[in-house]
């Protein structure tokens, strides 16, 4: 009952967006300008699709999008989006299409199967957050960008500092359409300083 009285559930239904989550990735993009026509960008957990909707059509026809999730996708994509099936801790570079790395922005909207234990909780979330930097300092261009979701608790200063290795500039934000009631914020590490490899056959 409460998502359908939720005003971002309806709208997305209204717009054609898979999830109302597509409206925390709009607002953090017209804050921070995270996605420009013609990037390449890699979505990890991307299910079920609206953040990989909205950032296909950021980046236009000349830009490239590939999703990573579990769950098989089911959505009608553009052509410059692609959504790949695999799990992102076993996530190897044959796996990614060939020409898109290194990539311009990376994004995870990935979230732990919740126990309602919040400390336990937090920790899972912060397994995520740490492999989505793992993949990121392997496949992310210098002067490149990553965003992820994480839950916070008592990771959360040491995820920021491990951010603070490879970033330029760390920043911590809760968009509007989070519920209030909800632990999760999004963590933007910009300018990374790692060299990016050639291709993709460096990562791990």
């Amino acid at each position: 009952m409460k998502k359908v009285q939720d005003p971002y559930f309806k709208r997305a239904k209204r717009e054609g967006y898979a999830a109302r989550s597509v409206y925390k990735l709009e607002e953090l993009d017209r804050r921070y300008h995270l996605l420009a026509s013609g990037q390449h960008v890699l979505d990890l957990g991307c299910a079920p699709g609206s953040w990989l909707q909205y950032a296909a059509e950021r980046v236009g026809p000349q830009g490239r999008v590939v999703g990573v999730d579990l769950q098989a996708g089911g959505l009608a994509l553009p052509n410059q989006a692609q959504w790949l099936t695999a799990d992102v801790f076993e996530l190897q570079p044959r796996e990614l299409p060939p020409g898109v790395a290194p990539f311009d922005v990376m994004l995870s909207d990935m979230a732990p199967r919740t126990s309602g234990v919040r400390s336990a909780d937090a920790a899972r979330s912060a397994q995520l957050v740490l492999r989505a930097l793992e993949l990121a300092e392997a496949l992310l261009r210098p002067g490149g960008r990553l965003l992820v979701k994480v839950f916070q608790g008592a990771e959360l200063p040491a995820l920021r500092e491990a951010f603070r290795r490879t970033f330029t500039r760390v920043s911590l934000a809760k968009p509007k359409a989070s519920r209030s009631e909800s632990v999760e914020i999004y963590l933007l590490g910009d300018d990374h300083q790692a060299p990016a490899p050639e291709s993709a056959s460096a990562l791990l």
